[in-house]
């Protein structure tokens, strides 16, 4: 019984206490001496969210490499989009083409020819055909990363526009009721670390 009227003690003592302390946008404190203090809530100016802003920035860079940054107003990512990309694409088109010269030498050989371009001018082998076959396999075997790793870097600039898109529309004000907190001790010669938990009415 005893406990049950500590509660109901407590809790209208906290109602009361919470009733006054709630205050308006353009309230004002008596300072004494016909002065007034302003209590003005800060006003934080926030755009429009747009959900669909996120799914237009990942289409425009899936037709366009680096049109989703653009439209993300990230320009500065642009020239890195465009060079991974073209470095990948140089890759594939360099050893597609190396592939393709042993390719051509080794069926001239299996063709009975021995003018190719392995061999010397009196018809002998600089590069034996083990030699082609194993050059053929590693060019086809770095075409192939190249084009892995092209694509990959086709998918990350989508998800890099997406991505940069929906923390574009992220709330990082100074208004967030949980935020970390560090503060150097002193006395202590350490440093505290915790959570600030801020609650308006």
């Amino acid at each position: 019984m005893l406990n049950k009227q500590y509660f109901f003690t407590s809790l209208f003592l906290c109602t009361f206490f919470f009733s006054f302390s709630q205050k308006t946008k353009n309230d004002s404190i008596s300072l004494g001496l016909d002065k007034e203090l302003k209590v003005l809530e800060q006003s934080v100016k926030r755009g429009p969210i747009d959900p669909l802003k996120p799914s237009k920035a990942a289409f425009y860079s899936a037709i366009l490499p680096g049109a989703g940054q653009a439209y993300n107003k990230k320009y500065w990512k642009i020239p890195i989009v465009w060079g991974a990309i073209g470095t990948g694409v140089y890759f594939y088109t360099r050893n597609n083409s190396e592939f393709n010269r042993y390719r051509d030498a080794y069926k001239r050989r299996l063709a009975g020819f021995t003018d190719d371009e392995f061999s010397d001018s009196n018809g002998n082998a600089l590069i034996s055909d083990d030699g082609l076959i194993r050059a053929q396999q590693q060019f086809r075997r770095n075409k192939e990363l190249s084009l892995l790793i092209t694509v990959g870097l086709y998918a990350l600039n989508i998800i890099d526009a997406n991505v940069d898109a929906h923390l574009l529309q992220f709330n990082v004000d100074e208004n967030l009721s949980l935020r970390p907190h560090y503060q150097y001790n002193q006395r202590e010669n350490s440093s505290d670390i915790g959570l600030t938990f801020n609650f308006k009415f």
